[in-house]
C-alpha cells in the first residue's frame, strides 16, 4: 500500500492509498466514499485485500467531502487558497472533480482498465461522473470498464419520507438563512441525518436536479457492466429489498448486471465486508478479461 496524492480536476489537492498486488495488473478499482466517510473504513480494507489476492489493483481516496468540516487547499493559476470542505459544507457537484481526477491518476499510473465503485453518496457521485463522461463523449470512457454501486440513495426522496410534514418547513428555514447571507450557518440538528450546513442542505433538497436519482431512474443511463448492492437492516430506502432489486433492475437496458441485496447487513456492511467484497471480487473477474 502506498498513499498517492493528486489534484482534483479543478486543483483541489487530495490524496488516497494504492493498495498493489504482486502481479502487474493493469486492472484498478477506484473507490469513492459516502457523507461523512474516509478512505479507511473496515469495508475499504476488505475490499482491497480481497482485490489484491486476486490481482486487481484497489485505490481508495478522501475526497472533499470525507469527514464533517476540514480544510483543504486548492491550486488555481499557480495560487494556493483554502477551502472549507467536509460534508458540511460540499457541494456534491464538485465531486465529478475529484473522481475524474482520481480517474486520470490511476491512467497516470499506468492503469488501462477502470472499475469505478461508491458507497452512498459517493455511489451518486460515481454515477453523476459517468452521467458526465458520456455527455461529454469523454475518451477516458473506453477506460471504464464498470460500476460498482453499493447502497445508492435517493437522497430527496429519502428526506422527504424522513422528515414528513417538516419537509417545507426546514426548507422554508434554509432559504430564510439563505436570503439573509448565512450560507456557513449550521442547519438544526433534527432537519438532516449529519450536521449540515444551509448552502449543502439547499443544494440535496432544492438544487441538485443533475444528480437527483429521482426514484433511481438515473441508473438507466448506465450501459456498461454493473454491480448493485443494498443491505436489509435500516437501509437508507423506501424500497424493500426485493422490490428494489427489481424495481432498479428493470430500469437498466442491459443484462451485463448483478444486483441484489446483502441480507442481514446495515447501510455500512459493518460485520459483511467479507462477504461484500468476495461478491466484488467475482464481479469484477468476471468482465475482467
Amino acid at each position: 500500500m502506498e498513499q498517492v496524492n493528486f489534484q482534483a480536476t479543478d486543483g483541489v489537492q487530495l490524496n488516497g492509498f494504492l493498495y498493489k498486488s504482486n502481479t502487474k495488473t493493469k486492472t484498478v478499482i477506484v473507490s469513492v466514499h459516502g457523507m461523512g466517510s474516509n478512505c479507511f473504513k473496515n469495508r475499504e480494507v476488505a475490499i482491497a485485500k480481497t482485490s489484491i489476492q486476486n490481482g486487481i489493483d484497489y485505490f481508495c481516496f478522501n475526497n472533499r467531502g470525507s469527514e464533517l468540516a476540514r480544510y483543504l487547499k486548492k491550486t488555481t493559476n499557480g495560487k494556493t487558497v483554502k477551502i472549507l470542505a467536509g460534508t458540511c459544507y460540499e457541494d456534491a457537484l464538485e465531486g465529478y472533480f475529484d473522481v475524474l481526477g482520481a480517474i486520470l491518476k490511476v491512467k497516470e499510473l499506468g492503469y488501462e482498465n477502470i472499475y469505478i465503485q461508491g458507497h452512498s453518496l459517493g455511489s451518486t457521485k460515481a454515477l453523476y461522473t459517468y452521467k458526465k463522461l458520456k455527455e461529454d463523449n469523454n475518451e477516458i470512457l473506453k477506460n471504464i470498464k464498470g460500476l460498482i454501486l453499493l447502497s445508492l440513495v435517493d437522497i430527496n426522496t429519502v428526506m422527504k419520507c424522513y422528515l414528513g410534514d417538516k419537509f417545507n418547513f426546514y426548507l422554508d428555514f434554509a432559504e430564510k438563512k439563505e436570503a439573509e447571507g448565512h450560507l456557513k450557518y449550521l442547519m438544526p440538528s433534527e432537519s438532516f441525518i449529519h450536521p449540515i450546513s444551509v448552502k449543502t442542505y439547499l443544494r440535496y433538497l432544492r438544487d441538485y436536479k443533475e444528480i437527483d436519482i429521482d426514484d433511481y431512474n438515473m441508473v438507466s443511463i448506465i450501459d456498461i457492466p454493473v454491480f448493485m448492492r443494498w443491505g436489509t437492516d435500516n437501509e437508507m430506502t423506501i424500497y424493500q429489498p426485493e422490490e428494489l432489486n427489481q424495481l432498479v433492475s428493470e430500469k437498466i437496458n442491459h443484462n451485463n448486471k448483478d444486483i441484489n441485496c446483502i441480507y442481514g447487513a446495515n447501510h455500512s456492511y459493518d460485520n459483511y465486508e467479507e462477504e461484500l467484497a468476495k461478491q466484488i471480487d467475482e464481479f469484477v473477474k468476471l468482465y475482467n478479461v
